[in-house]
């Protein structure tokens, strides 16, 4: 238990294997959760098919993350341990108060579920590095919370919100890109750093914002995932224009698993559609904040190779945040404010239903 001169937080990310022994433990916690995957079918039916998933995927999974030069796994655990690092040492500057900061993940390892991770209150603290709400990332996390501890984190004072919705927020991030077209970012800060140029005034590309797409089953369920998106891509493109650009700006959904109906526009309609008129694209990858699979295998490489092919004149990767100073600055200061501000069931509000234990439900 953590005493009062010492606070323990805990970065709560969606995981990725570590090495290739992994992959199929990672796509099985996965495609077990029924908030991810989300079917109507008999709950053991569900499991069953999703370790069948998992199992059958797993191989495929494999050669994509050998692919990526980082020893046949997923870079995301440790670029969150590398957050987890800096949020500790500005944490410890701070304030009077001894921090240690650890990294937990919903699928993989480590695993949010070990006795490691304690029940969340004033002093252990869990913070979920997803900027919007989703039932399939954060009402997942505080059911997984819930059914380990036999309440809600929300409102237990040790939980802290999401922060997309937050003005400073979308003031960060159109300062990053800006800085990130203007050469000021330290590239050792970051994994691949893309060093690629638009063929024109970066104030004048068609910049994507790329989330990762969910099942519009999540949305009819009253995820209000993509409303928040799409806020928070026009309030950053407003801050945007304080620095001058003056291009088109796009939303789309990446990602997509299976037949089912997901979030649209996709990004490769997107990208395909602007390439062919022989655009200049960039793609930022909004609903990330550390770069892994879907930033630097799917946009960095297939959506440059998908811009290329189709005649697009220029194709840049924006990297997520990673390390970057005042994005770390802005979540020690949420850290610090924890769940003070919340009087209300955020899961019924932003997902659509009230987990079981929650602290608000009347």
């Amino acid at each position: 238990m953590t005493t009062n001169n010492e606070k323990t937080l805990i970065l709560v990310n969606l995981g990725g294997p570590r090495t290739s022994s992994e992959i199929e433990v990672f796509l099985r916690d996965l495609f077990s959760d029924p908030f991810v995957f989300d079917l109507p079918l008999p709950e053991f039916f569900r499991i069953r098919l999703a370790r069948f998933i998992a199992k059958k995927r797993a191989p495929k999974v494999q050669k994509t993350y050998e692919s990526m030069g980082f020893g046949g796994g997923s870079p995301l655990v440790d670029e969150t341990e590398k957050q987890a690092k800096v949020l500790e040492f500005i944490l410890n500057q701070q304030t009077k108060v001894k921090w240690k900061v650890k990294v937990s993940m919903t699928c993989g390892y480590p695993n949010i579920r070990e006795d490691e991770f304690t029940k969340p209150d004033a002093n252990t603290l869990y913070l979920l590095l997803y900027p919007q709400f989703s039932r399939s990332t954060v009402l997942s996390t505080l059911a997984i919370l819930e059914s380990k501890f036999g309440e809600c984190p929300v409102g237990s004072g040790g939980y802290i919100p999401h922060f997309g919705l937050e003005p400073k927020f979308h003031q960060i991030t159109a300062r990053f890109i800006y800085e990130f077209f203007t050469n000021q970012l330290k590239s050792d800060d970051f994994l691949h750093y893309p060093h690629e140029t638009p063929n024109c005034d970066w104030k004048d590309l068609n910049l994507i914002f790329s989330a990762h797409g969910v099942p519009l089953r999540l949305i009819h369920k009253g995820d209000r995932y993509m409303e928040e998106v799409e806020i928070c891509v026009k309030k950053i493109s407003e801050e945007l224009r304080k620095f001058g650009f003056r291009g088109n700006v796009h939303v789309s959904y990446q990602s997509k698993v299976g037949p089912a109906k997901w979030t649209e526009p996709n990004t490769i309609q997107m990208i395909t559609s602007l390439s062919k008129e022989g655009k200049q694209i960039a793609v930022y990858p909004i609903s990330f904040v550390s770069d892994h699979l879907e930033t630097l295998e799917e946009i960095g490489e297939q959506f440059k190779e998908l811009t290329l092919k189709n005649g697009g004149k220029s194709f840049v990767r924006i990297p997520a945040f990673g390390i970057y100073k005042p994005f770390m600055e802005y979540l020690a200061e949420r850290v610090l404010l924890a769940d003070t501000m919340v009087n209300e069931c955020i899961c019924k509000k932003n997902g659509g239903e009230s987990l079981k234990h929650c602290r608000f439900k009347n």
